[in-house]
């Protein structure tokens, strides 16, 4: 079976990592809105306690009482300890993982640097055979070296298990021969998916120069569009209602906010002949 290896990109704030985790798990859409393996990665935990659904993304971080958020792991515990405290693991398959990201057993975790602490991450997460893999931007913090060896990696495990992986990457070193389809995501919603080899046969260029040119159209676009409706001197709320017009958004263009006065309990004006648009959570369908 070729391996289906999907490498999904975008600008920054496009939807790849909110697609990613919808796909995941990690948030709650109805059941039959997503369907990873004919199950619904949110309500059905089994799909991610077995491994058969891996997502791994952002970074390796905590929520702390009293100390605050994303909280980077920093224990003093060794990577073997956490690395082999994890149970059921075929010990084939963790020696070969601890092999290929080139883990120290003796690191500590709260003395290693952003790169070493990200390989214990991917090691972890990878320990369990997988079906379907989420990654985004996982590879930030690797060398050139560790990156290439698990790029290998990850397509024998497509190759020789028949697995699916998406992987959201800014980072396109090494990707020319490596993913099997490209995926191309802009204000939220899907604008392209082919063939890399469709995609070569198009362009002529670098998977990088290719989607370059995508995102320079993009911007170039967007710039355009907020120039128009600078002309056009509408107020802020008015502008995006119109630009939900023009894509298509029917929730978005019939949205409409309403504030003035402090009245309990209402949403609508309470100065005669006065309306107002407020960037709220209360919103009225027209």
């Amino acid at each position: 079976m070729p391996p289906l290896i999907l490498a999904l990109v975008g600008s920054n704030g496009a939807g790849k990592t909110t697609i990613l985790k919808i796909l995941g798990g990690k948030h709650m859409v109805e059941p039959h809105m997503v369907r990873i393996l004919g199950r619904s990665a949110f309500h059905d935990t089994a799909l991610t306690s077995s491994g058969d659904l891996s997502y791994l993304g952002g970074e390796w971080k905590r929520e702390v009482a009293f100390a605050g958020f994303e909280v980077a792991i920093q224990m003093d515990v060794s990577a073997e300890k956490m690395i082999y405290g994890v149970a059921g693991i075929d010990p084939q398959r963790r020696d070969e993982l601890i092999k290929v990201l080139d883990i120290n057993l003796s690191w500590r975790m709260h003395k290693v640097s952003d790169g070493q602490r990200r390989r214990v991450q991917i090691c972890m997460g990878l320990l369990k055979p997988f079906k379907v893999l989420l990654l985004d931007e996982i590879t930030v913090d690797l060398d050139v070296l560790a990156r290439a060896d698990l790029l290998k990696f990850l397509r024998k495990e497509c190759e020789e298990r028949g697995a699916t992986i998406i992987y959201a990457t800014h980072i396109f070193d090494g990707l020319e021969n490596w993913p099997s389809h490209i995926v191309y995501v802009a204000h939220g919603k899907l604008q392209l998916a082919m063939p890399m080899d469709k995609v070569k046969e198009i362009s002529k260029l670098s998977l990088m120069r290719t989607v370059e040119s995508w995102l320079r159209k993009e911007r170039d676009e967007e710039r355009k569009r907020r120039k128009e409706r600078k002309a056009c001197g509408l107020p802020e709320f008015e502008k995006q209602i119109e630009g939900s017009r023009v894509t298509g958004d029917p929730a978005r263009a019939a949205t409409r906010a309403l504030n003035n006065g402090w009245a309990a309990g209402r949403l609508n004006s309470t100065i005669a002949g006065e309306e107002n648009f407020v960037l709220s959570s209360n919103r009225v369908l027209r």
